[in-house]
């Protein structure tokens, strides 16, 4: 009687396995397969539009002659910005949380608000840069307060990205490092930090990889949905690739959604390429770490 309660038991685990085993595989090959559709669409309706004239012409009226300088070099001038300024106070707010930083409830305090603005939506960052940034310090709808905008947006993910990486070095590798004579800072400089930086550099680079995708800041910050010259310095105006993107898209002209297309094409590149860097960093210190 047992036997066969505990045999009815096991086949009832077995359907449910086998239920949710499908339910889970359908869930993930209805993403892949409404992603690669999406991918399809938007190859067949840019490919045909992506050639030399489009990267090296600034936006015009006409969808022939439009083309994505002027937001390339607006998106490159924001990550000149956005990436070193993000990168340096988001690492050292790491190092000083985990490496000096007491445990008390105000430290505690503060990593509890840094992990939760990570989680804020983005057009509220665009509120506070154009409060502060564009009207406060009157920065005006420039370079500047776009990229200092950015960098409030993905300093939370960098910071919590690096605690991680620090956290997960063993405190056995810093006791060694005390017991040859070191101090803290020579232990933090040589030890710590090159065992981390494989995960402090994938996660630095994929908040990049976010700042350059993101619109709703910077349309919030002002940053010009037409411009047909380049930006001279960091007080100018300027777009970028997203903006220049939704803009053509919201055109009523087909050709114009054409053109959109090839616009995501370029950014979809851009976008690869910074995670393919991020991969390839992270296998190259881990295999000398």
């Amino acid at each position: 009687m047992m036997q066969l309660d505990a045999e009815k038991q096991m086949r009832r685990r077995k359907r449910k396995n086998t239920i949710f085993h499908i339910l889970f595989l359908s869930s993930t090959l209805f993403g892949i397969v409404a992603l690669a559709l999406l991918l399809i669409q938007i190859l067949v309706d840019g490919l045909g539009w992506l050639n030399w004239d489009f990267l090296t012409n600034n936006a015009s009226r006409k969808a022939e002659k439009s083309g994505i300088k002027a937001a390339i070099f607006g998106t490159l001038w924001m990550m000149s910005i956005t990436a070193p300024l993000s990168f340096i106070i988001g690492v050292s707010t790491a190092i000083y949380l985990e490496e000096y930083a007491k445990n008390n409830w105000f430290n505690r305090f503060i990593q509890t608000n840094i992990a939760n603005l990570a989680g804020v939506p983005s057009i509220v960052y665009g509120l506070l840069g154009l409060t502060i940034f564009v009207r406060v310090f009157g920065f005006g709808k420039s370079v500047l307060a776009g990229s200092l905008t950015m960098t409030l947006l993905i300093l939370p993910i960098i910071i919590v990205a690096s605690q991680e990486a620090i956290k997960a070095i063993p405190g056995s590798q810093r006791n060694a490092s005390f017991a040859l004579g070191a101090n803290r800072w020579q232990t933090i400089l040589r030890v710590v930090l090159p065992s981390a930086l494989p995960g402090i550099l994938t996660g630095s680079i994929l908040s990049f990889s976010r700042a350059v995708g993101e619109t709703a800041p910077l349309i919030v910050v002002g940053a010009v949905a037409y411009i047909t010259t380049l930006p001279n310095s960091v007080f100018d105006k300027f777009t970028v690739m997203p903006i220049q993107i939704y803009t053509w898209a919201n055109l009523p002209q087909e050709e114009f959604h054409n053109v959109a297309s090839a616009g995501i094409i370029v950014l979809l590149l851009m976008l690869l390429t910074m995670n393919a860097v991020a991969i390839f960093l992270r296998n190259k210190y881990q295999k000398k770490n």
